[in-house]
């Protein structure tokens, strides 16, 4: 049985959302270092991840209509 193997995809969907996240972070003026973030807060963790998903569903709401 053949195996779909998207190494490449994925690889390249993770660098994307790690910048994605970095980006957002940034305009947050949360500081989020390459690697381990075992530091943030709870708060700032989900401030990221709540942005980070109230820009997605903005951008498929304008471009999926």
């Amino acid at each position: 049985m053949a195996r779909n193997s998207n190494n490449n995809t994925s690889s390249d969907s993770k660098s994307k959302l790690q910048s994605f996240k970095s980006e957002v972070a940034s305009s947050l003026n949360i500081d989020l270092k390459p690697g381990y973030n075992g530091d943030l807060t709870s708060r700032e963790a989900g401030s990221i991840g709540g942005e980070m998903v109230k820009r997605m569903i903005s951008y498929a709401e304008k471009n999926l209509h």
